[in-house]
C-alpha cells in the first residue's frame, strides 16, 4: 500500500470500494460499494492484509470507524429508518463522496 495518503475527517461521507483483492482481506463483501459516514478516526496501524502473510514493519495506514445505514446495505431492509451498522475499515478501502463541511 505504498504511497497511501488520503485522509478523512469525522463526518465525511465515503464509499467503501471493492478492491477485489485475492487472499486475506478484512473488508466484508456485503459492505463494498456502499456509502457511509466517518464516525471516528482510530489511528494508524500496519496493514493487516500484509501482516497476514508475515510482512511486518510496513507502512502504517489510517483505520476509521464508518457508520453505514442498514437500508443502504440491504435493499429490502424493513427495520427502523435510523438503524445502522458501525465497522472499522482501513483507509485504502475508502473514497471520499463529500467532506463534512460540504453540502451536496
Amino acid at each position: 500500500m505504498t504511497g497511501y495518503n488520503e485522509s478523512f475527517l469525522v463526518g465525511d461521507k465515503v464509499k467503501i470500494i471493492d478492491l477485489d483483492k485475492p487472499g486475506h482481506v478484512r473488508t466484508p463483501r456485503y459492505i463494498r460499494n456502499k456509502p457511509g459516514t466517518i464516525d471516528y478516526v482510530c489511528g494508524k496501524f500496519e496493514n493487516p492484509e500484509e501482516r497476514a502473510y508475515g510482512r511486518v514493519g510496513g507502512e502504517r495506514i489510517p483505520l476509521y470507524r464508518v457508520r453505514l445505514m442498514q437500508k443502504d446495505i440491504w435493499p429490502d431492509y424493513a427495520g427502523p429508518e435510523n438503524d445502522s451498522l458501525v465497522i472499522e475499515i482501513y483507509g485504502h478501502w475508502l473514497r471520499l463522496l463529500s467532506s463534512h463541511g460540504e453540502t451536496s
